[in-house]
């Protein structure tokens, strides 16, 4: 491990408690030395760096002005957060973000009483904080709520629906803008501040409520014309005129790096009777660290690191990874059909839409956080007959639920879901894990769910997906490289609802539903060399199923199992209604399902993992020994 830095003032500080008996001045080293302790600490586990550098003066100066924890302080996201967890109690273990058994890379309620909402989904700080505010509000106990969200997740509509209904909430609730890409009004030096300080000050807050009563008492008319006057006057120094219209008191912009600016404001804020207020809050992600200040692409999420250099651990070169084939065989395809067209809410690059987008830039859309907004624009697209592909991590394609039901399946829309991260996802754990797709898009009627079990089955099932015009089509595929086998040259469309047998036995029948195949064949070799004849299929198919070859299977076996990387309700339950439907239990089978645990996994390795869950080849051996209820030690005597 690399020197750790020298942070003397720092060492001082164990909680916020701690961090408000400093001195305004030491402020600073603070900060300085916070920031050194971050990149240090990521350097050695990797993880999110950009933005947390980003955020330091930010933490430091609103656990230095707030009462947090009975201030309840929000991170939208919250891969921002490792400063606020270095300041609050958990510097200690800080090098164990993201692995197994340590730090969560997000917020999480469980692990401390300073995250009072977990979050790792983008665009639910405010609703989250309203909540907090009300609470506090009904039940006239004291304590603020404050959110803080990036201008990336405004792209969201839900943010806009929480500061729709945020005026009840009075001066409980205070929204902090973390201006750090698009830059919607960049603070101009100390002009800028002086704005800042004055409009956030309590005597210009009760001159503005005072001129308002007054002019009230001589005109409504004259009132109302006033306060949009004076609102937008200050709207257009400051940028802030949409928030008002909100129900916002607008405060900003403000140079989120300088701390001798951003203390009078939050202080101003906090001890203000006026509210709910938003402060505008300009910063740089990645601020002071070069490497990450000249690519803050490159060093949003990271391997682990050299400090000095900035260079990032490597993976040794391997398969390609499945989004990049994805992308490509998509980009592909694209240049001898016009219709087809790529869209993802904000992740092109971790779809594989950036490489589609290099090659047919009029064709790809990014539409921000909005993943309500993609699916039903897809259905815009299918329905005037486009093939879009509608590229979103299987755990974001959640929030767009009822766009996929009733935008797109109701209408039988040729919509065509690429769903990336499919499975368990590694440090990222439970909240980006993809365990739910195959449950509850197998479910709705009309959609075809397949699952690719390599990366040349993927490229098949892009342009199966391509082909399929009578209705809405899933491939789910996992994130990762692919297992290293070649890419075929010519695409094959696959005959929808049909599988395949990968290996042929009489006793035991295992079915595969995507990238646990290698585990099946494993498994296989492990129950042959016991003497158990084996039978391993890729189904390829969630839905519909290939009910001809799971009948032949199931009533040619003496036990069939079902494997799959998704909760329950998946393939497992289709084939077992299926099973009971037409009669297949009633002879003595002894069929077996396994998937995902009911719980929400922590994260680890993705080995790991899958160990845990029981979904490794070892895991497919005892399940069929126990259900033939094997003795090996028979089976070794019979075999001499």
């Amino acid at each position: 491990m690399a020197d750790l830095p020298s942070t003397p003032l720092l060492d001082t500080v164990d909680t916020p408690a701690d961090l408000r008996k400093l001195k305004p001045a030491d402020l600073r080293q603070l900060a300085d030395e916070l920031r050194a302790e971050t990149i240090s600490a990521v350097g050695t586990t990797g993880g999110h760096l950009g933005s947390g550098l980003g955020v330091v003066e930010l933490t430091t100066a609103i656990h230095y002005v707030f009462d947090t924890p009975r201030d309840r302080l929000i991170w939208d996201v919250g891969h921002q957060c490792y400063p606020h967890k270095i300041l609050t109690g958990r510097r200690a273990r800080i090098r164990t973000l993201r692995q197994g058994g340590g730090l969560s890379g997000f917020t999480k309620r469980s692990e401390s009483e300073y995250d009072p909402f977990g979050a790792a989904h983008s665009s639910t700080s405010i609703s989250a904080a309203l909540g907090f505010a009300i609470a506090n509000k009904l039940n006239d106990r004291p304590g603020m709520a404050i959110a803080v969200i990036g201008d990336g997740a405004m792209s969201a509509g839900m943010a806009y629906e929480a500061m729709n209904n945020a005026e009840a909430a009075g001066n409980r609730l205070v929204v902090i803008l973390n201006d750090n890409d698009m830059s919607i009004a960049p603070p101009v030096g100390g002009l800028s501040a002086y704005l800042a300080r004055t409009v956030s000050s309590s005597n210009y807050l009760g001159l503005r409520n005072f001129a308002k009563r007054a002019i009230r008492r001589i005109s409504k008319r004259a009132a109302n014309a006033a306060e949009k006057a004076e609102e937008f006057a200050r709207g257009m120094a400051t940028g802030g005129t949409l928030f008002e219209e909100l129900g916002f008191y607008y405060v900003g912009p403000i140079d989120g790096h300088n701390l001798d600016h951003l203390i009078p404001v939050l202080e101003n804020v906090r001890d203000s009777e006026h509210g709910p207020i938003l402060v505008h809050v300009v910063t740089k992600k990645g601020k002071g660290y070069a490497p990450a200040e000249e690519s803050d692409d490159k060093y949003h999420g990271v391997q682990k690191f050299d400090v000095i250099t900035g260079t990032q651990d490597k993976a040794p070169p391997g398969p390609p990874s499945y989004q990049n084939v994805f992308g490509e065989t998509l980009a592909k395809l694209a240049e001898t059909d016009p219709r087809i067209v790529a869209i993802t809410a904000a992740m092109p690059g971790g779809t594989g839409v950036d490489k589609f987008a290099q090659a047919h830039p009029a064709r790809a859309f990014d539409v921000g956080i909005a993943e309500q907004h993609a699916v039903t624009f897809a259905a815009g697209l299918a329905a005037q007959g486009m093939r879009p592909f509608c590229a979103i991590y299987s755990t974001f394609l959640q929030r767009a639920y009822d766009q996929v039901v009733h935008d797109v399946a109701i209408q039988n829309l040729p919509v065509r879901f690429a769903i990336d991260r499919a499975g368990l996802v590694g440090a990222d754990g439970a909240t980006h894990a993809g365990s739910f797709d195959v449950t509850y898009l197998a479910a709705l009627p009309n959609f075809v769910v397949m699952a690719p079990a390599d990366e040349a089955e993927l490229v098949h099932m892009t342009y199966t997906a391509a082909e399929h015009d009578s209705g809405p089509i899933a491939l789910r595929y996992p994130r990762g490289n692919g297992v290293g086998i070649d890419l075929p040259e010519v695409p094959q469309r696959l005959a929808i609802g049909k599988g395949r047998i990968v290996r042929e036995g009489k006793t035991v029948a295992i079915l595969s539903l995507g990238t646990r195949l290698g585990e099946a064949l494993k498994a296989a070799d492990a129950l042959e060399a016991r003497g158990l004849s084996t039978t391993v299929a890729d189904l390829r198919f969630a839905k519909p199923l290939d009910e001809a070859l799971i009948r032949k299977l199931l009533t040619s076996h003496e036990v069939a199992v079902t494997v799959e990387e998704g909760a329950v309700g998946g393939l497992g339950a289709h084939v077992l209604t299926m099973a009971s439907d037409q009669g297949l239990l009633d002879g003595g089978l002894k069929l077996r399902t396994m998937r995902l645990p009911d719980v929400f996994q922590d994260q680890d390795k993705p080995d790991k993992q899958y160990d845990e869950a029981g979904l490794n080849a070892e895991h497919i051996v005892d399940t069929v020994l126990k259900a033939l209820r094997y003795n090996e030690a028979a089976a070794v005597d019979a075999r001499a």
